[in-house]
């Protein structure tokens, strides 16, 4: 069977993770946690990179940087994963959901302002399978409306935005906070892990106490202050050296993974192009302004039963293709709190996409040749 992922190791996580343990230090913030965050910004100029336990955290200390309410509005696409969503009910906040674009299961930038409202406080923009949304637009919005952008960027790192200014911004370094995933289905992977990007100035000093579960910890160890106690809301949001150890032999291999996984999405995308002409298929769309950052390789069938014949096709040839997010909006936990807008784009997406298998190791000619055969 050829799997939908499977985790590459670069050969150095056994080493740097015996190096953290005998380093005395391994419950975090220590050698691995800050080369971890240093590489975040000094590639991708972020103001302040801190490493957390997963992405769902990441999202969870944006909504309590940015004082999220009960009653509060916060919009966001419906076709993605339920943390983005989840973050911001916990604080107490009402989901508005914004449809995809027709060409692309990212948010359409042109669907929100509609959606803007007295009690709208943050946009979540969803870069699906590492590809920008359009964030001219969304930060516009956001500048003229007073209101947060929050950048879900879990499956973009290494991938890139050019604004109308011509000027090249990594994906994560533009809303004023970002989340990033390492999870193993991830370009770069830590097992769970994830980062939250902090690229406002205000939220620099508030991020590291809520990280420190409320306390002024990091400020005491830099000498800052003679204690440290609890001076606001916070949780354990740091995760181990271990965990930074492993992140760190993936992120000094990430030139190479990247290069691996574009080769791959590539040779998908060339070889598919007329079998998928010919059964009406859609491959991805990249947008003028994104680059690709070869995180997922998908098609887009002509409805849910095509879908599901290819589905079936792949997997009596022993490949396993999956399908993806079924829309927020229509989930049993929040289809009756949905003000019952359609979300045609979204519901298509959820019901035609499929995802291909991608990874470091894969070798796609067979899965080429069974789906053109």
């Amino acid at each position: 069977m050829i799997p939908f992922n499977k985790p590459y190791l670069t050969g150095k996580e056994t080493q740097y993770i015996e190096e953290a343990v005998k380093s005395g230090k391994i419950s975090g913030n220590g050698v691995f946690t800050k080369k971890c965050q240093d590489f975040f910004e000094t590639n991708y100029n972020i103001k302040k990179a801190l490493l957390t336990t997963s992405c769902t955290d990441a999202l969870e200390m944006a909504a309590i940087l940015i004082n999220i309410q009960e009653g509060d509005e916060v919009i966001m696409p419906s076709y993605t994963f339920v943390s983005t969503a989840n973050a911001f009910v916990l604080r107490g906040a009402k989901i508005v959901f914004a449809d995809s674009m027709p060409n692309h299961p990212n948010i359409d930038a042109s669907k929100i302002e509609a959606l803007i409202t007295s009690k709208t406080k943050a946009i979540v923009p969803v870069h699906y399978a590492g590809v920008a949304c359009e964030m001219d637009s969304i930060m516009d919005l956001a500048k003229k409306h007073n209101l947060f952008v929050i950048e879900d960027a879990a499956q973009a790192i290494d991938s890139y935005f050019t604004g109308k200014d011509g000027k090249k911004k990594a994906l994560g370094s533009i809303g004023h906070l970002a989340a990033f995933s390492f999870h193993e289905t991830k370009n770069i992977i830590a097992g769970e892990g994830g980062l939250l990007a902090i690229n406002d100035e205000q939220f620099i000093n508030r991020a590291e106490i809520i990280w420190e579960k409320g306390t002024n910890r990091s400020s005491f160890f830099r000498g800052e202050v003679d204690k440290y106690g609890w001076v606001d809301i916070g949780s354990s949001f740091l995760p181990s050296e271990i965990i930074a150890a492993f992140l760190w032999a993936q992120l000094e291999n990430l030139e190479k993974i990247q290069t691996k996984r574009k080769e791959i999405w590539n040779d998908y995308f060339s070889k598919l192009n007329d079998w998928a002409k010919k059964n009406n298929i859609s491959l991805p769309e990249l947008p003028t302004y994104a680059t690709n950052n070869a995180h997922m390789f998908y098609l887009i069938c002509k409805n849910l039963e095509q879908r599901s014949q290819l589905i079936e096709k792949l997997k009596s040839n022993n490949i396993l293709a999956v399908f993806h997010y079924i829309s927020l909006h229509k989930s049993p936990f929040y289809h009756d709190k949905h003000d019952g807008r359609e979300l045609r784009e979204t519901d298509n997406f959820t019901d035609t996409l499929v995802r291909l298998p991608l990874f470091y190791e894969l070798n796609p000619e067979s899965i080429i040749e069974t789906l053109i055969n």
